[in-house]
């Protein structure tokens, strides 16, 4: 695990609409000094590359005279995926479109951006199919020297660059709860040492910050201001508080 300052971090998939968020899976953090030691991270299989827009994995290699014919995918020296950072550079600046994608205050947020349909190259040489192709989103800000965000989506392929940059900014509201959840219920107190304990104490802080996420969704925001509505239901029958006099 390192040491204890990199158990900290992790990393979460979320559900979320426009309005809240929610961890759905929850893991260990990669730290810096994993990321950046390439021996460990392919000792790991840590996936790294692309295979770019109309390319995939060469097929099968032809039958041979005798044995089972071959079914796994290949590569050779001259057929091999990229890095999206070198399938990036490697655009026109035509393919970069500048897009506002929320209001901020007094300013809008805008950035420029690229789209392309790739297929992940992890590992693929070990199936009869390449992996299915995706959205590759590319964000290059105008005065930066290369690209600073990627991501990659499997939303439809007819999806619209401006509906793709709106869904990857969405992060604003992960980024968000997540610090209601470090600062109210405890997301970022753990201080342990042990993987299990580590996953326990998230899930229970997720948890908890369901509940309220399903609370606080089940009323308007007037509502919230102190009219709630409850609706409670009068007692039974035949009931009678304990240390009360029976019925006459």
């Amino acid at each position: 695990m390192g040491k204890q300052d990199n158990c900290r971090a992790a990393v979460s998939l979320s559900v979320a609409t426009w309005n809240a968020s929610l961890p759905a899976g929850y893991r260990l953090y990669l730290p810096k000094e994993w990321a950046e030691d390439f021996t460990r991270r392919k000792e790991t299989e840590v996936p790294k590359t692309v295979w770019e827009p109309g390319q995939q994995p060469l097929s099968a290699k032809p039958r041979g005279r005798t044995g089972r014919p071959p079914r796994l995918l290949r590569r050779s020296n001259q057929h091999q995926p990229v890095s999206v950072k070198q399938l990036a550079m490697s655009l026109p600046s035509t393919a970069f479109t500048e897009v506002t994608w929320r209001e901020a205050g007094e300013r809008k947020l805008r950035s420029r951006f690229a789209a392309v349909r790739v297929r992940a190259a992890h590992r693929d040489y070990e199936k009869a199919e390449p992996h299915a192709e995706e959205w590759l989103l590319i964000e290059w800000p105008r005065g930066e020297a290369e690209p600073t965000k990627y991501w990659v989506s499997t939303l439809p392929p007819t999806t619209k660059l401006k509906a793709l940059t709106k869904m990857a900014k969405q992060r604003w509201i992960i980024e968000r709860d997540y610090e209601e959840l470090k600062q109210e219920l405890g997301l970022g107190h753990f201080e342990g040492r042990n993987w299990r304990g580590f996953h326990h104490h998230a899930t229970l802080c997720i948890a908890a910050y369901g509940f309220l996420v399903a609370e606080r969704t089940r009323f308007s925001p007037s509502a919230r201001a102190g009219h709630l509505g409850f609706v409670a239901s009068g007692p039974a029958a035949d009931f009678h508080p304990r240390g009360s006099p029976g019925p006459s």
